[in-house]
């Protein structure tokens, strides 16, 4: 399969094919389940093009607890078909689609009460385990265990003594959601798609009640399209509803924004070799390992205030470290906090008030002929989703078209890459790098990996760690612009890496590098180098200045107070 390249000329030849002639299916939001649909349609042979009106994963997608998860608690409230269905996937992806991207990760949940607790619990993770074995996709973990307090404590010193009488411990999945989003695209683009991001649909087409397209602004060009479809995918998980106003259809159902928060601190805060999982009075609390660093979250409340930033407030935080600190032996400070970001849930609103109680379960609408939204569901099962859009879709079309096929569709890199892992010291050796920067662009790219060390050899100082943000080398900042559609800096430092997170600088000492570096690929001159890097700080403040604010209306103001950056 050849690989895609998603550089600025490739982004406009695919607006411009877009509107020379009608698709089968245009699908609009490349979040998770928008790039899975764009990927299905395309697999099916259908001609499918994709448009987002900021950077791939810019929303929910970037901002998730980075975990493909059955959804363990999901088996308290007995719903079994979503467990059933989200193990099968995890599994899926682990095994077979994206073995590069999907990695396991154990998980220790402390015990507090003798006896009972241990035999309820247990019985859960048994059963978790169970249904995963039973669907022939949990062989790429191992099952889970009984451990008493001492063992416990061995695994993971930072838990207070008295936290714990004894504890299990079970495994599940991480993945880097923004960068797993990005290699969507670009293998639905290998497949024959048009993708470009910048791309703001501003109407809908119409014939009579028929949908037949989309206006499209070129956010970056400023230029209109009108880009014709047979079917159009509303995929724009919390601005759904808004989406839908367009058509002047609010539909049949209505989605509800419930804001996460998670916090990143060193790996040496926590003493653990597994992560954490803890009950809180509202829902679980995540301590997940995350490189050379922890991931803390998440909180569920509820947000109806500016979508593109939902900010965390200086409360929000507080509740984390509360919560987390109360296990601890040595407690977090908010000295200790390198990253913050905040992610919206697009919850099916309806079954109850309390955002954590909304459905996780996805639907899917025809609300008027030519368009299809689909809403809900949870990160893990986005195939399934995109699948059940596109069958929607399939449904409108005169035509003959073939089953879903992404269940034996792997992911750009996926094919190759555990050869190549096995040939990581050979692979070090050849190019001049320590074998752990290769691990390192092996569990990032995969076979695609091979593509960034040909920018290294062809000049090597780009084979350099990027300064202040040493784990990542020069060339896949490059490479963010060249192959991936990095359009700013922004899209580098926060989604193509996780610089803005897991620095104590957010970003702002590697900017300017970052910069100059993806200067040449996008034609930038000094002008813009010095705007780009501007946004860049001036964004970063906005956010460390809503992070001290008391509550989301304070937050919400100080994070607007940095505007996205409009090319000049």
């Amino acid at each position: 399969m050849r690989t895609a390249t998603l550089g600025p000329a490739q982004r406009a030849e695919s607006l411009a094919a877009m509107a020379e002639r009608e698709l089968d299916v245009l699908v609009v939001g490349a979040g998770v389940v928008g790039a899975g649909t764009a990927l299905d349609a395309v697999t099916r042979g259908l001609s499918t093009g994709l448009v987002e009106a900021r950077d791939w994963a810019s929303g929910t997608s970037s901002r998730s607890s980075k975990l493909i998860h059955g959804g363990l608690r999901y088996l308290e409230m007995l719903d079994f078909a979503l467990v059933r269905e989200a193990l099968k996937e995890r599994g899926l992806l682990l095994e077979r689609l994206a073995p590069h991207l999907v990695k396991p990760v154990p998980f220790l949940y402390p015990l507090q009460h003798k006896g009972w607790e241990r035999l309820y619990a247990g019985s859960g993770v048994a059963l978790y385990d169970a249904m995963s074995m039973a669907r022939g996709h949990g062989r790429g973990l191992p099952t889970h265990r009984h451990l008493t307090r001492g063992h416990a404590l061995r695994v993971a010193p930072a838990l207070k003594k008295e936290a714990l009488v004894g504890a299990l411990q079970y495994y599940d999945a991480q993945m880097d959601d923004a960068r797993f989003v990005a290699t969507l695209v670009r293998t639905a683009v290998a497949y024959g798609a048009k993708a470009a991001n910048r791309a703001r649909v501003t109407g809908f087409l119409r014939e009579g009640e028929r949908v037949v397209g989309a206006r499209v602004q070129d956010v970056e060009g400023g230029g209109e399209y009108e880009v014709r479809a047979k079917q159009v995918v509303n995929a724009t998980g919390v601005w759904t509803d808004d989406t839908q106003a367009m058509v002047g259809e609010r539909g049949q159902f209505h989605v509800r924004a419930s804001k996460g928060i998670h916090l990143v601190v060193p790996r040496d805060r926590i003493s653990s070799s597994s992560g954490l999982i803890l009950r809180t009075e509202k829902s679980v609390l995540f301590v997940i390992p995350w490189g050379r660093h922890w991931i803390i979250g998440t909180t569920d409340t509820d947000w109806d205030l500016d979508k593109t930033h939902p900010a965390a407030s200086s409360a929000d935080i507080d509740y984390l470290l509360e919560h987390v600190n109360s296990v601890l032996r040595v407690p977090l400070t908010r000295d200790d906090v390198e990253g913050v970001y905040a992610g919206l849930r697009p919850l099916l609103a309806g079954e109850s008030e309390a955002t954590s109680k909304l459905s996780r379960e996805h639907t899917v609408a025809h609300p008027v002929p030519g368009l299809v939204v689909v809403a809900g569901g949870k990160y893990t099962t986005y195939r399934v989703m995109a699948k059940d859009a596109v069958d929607e879709a399939v449904r409108g079309l005169d035509q003959r078209v073939a089953d879903c096929v992404t269940e034996d569709v792997p992911l750009m890199g996926a094919e190759g890459y555990r050869a190549l892992w096995n040939a990581r010291a050979r692979i070090a050796a050849r190019v001049g790098l320590h074998v752990v920067r290769v691990e390192h662009l092996l569990n990032r790219f995969g076979a695609m990996a091979e593509e960034v060390l040909d920018l290294i050899t062809a000049d090597p100082t780009l084979g350099e760690p990027l300064q202040f943000a040493d784990d990542y080398l020069r060339a896949e900042i490059v490479y963010a612009a060249s192959h991936e559609g990095a359009r700013h800096l922004d899209d580098v430092l926060t989604r193509r890496t996780r610089i803005s997170i897991e620095t104590f600088d957010r970003g702002t000492r590697s900017a300017r590098e970052a910069a100059e570096l993806m200067a040449p690929v996008l034609g930038w001159d000094k002008d813009h180098i010095e705007r780009e890097v501007q946004h860049y700080e001036k964004r970063v403040e906005a956010e460390r200045e809503s992070q001290r604010q008391p509550d989301d209306l304070t937050a919400d103001a100080a994070r607007l107070g940095a505007p996205d950056i409009v090319p000049r």
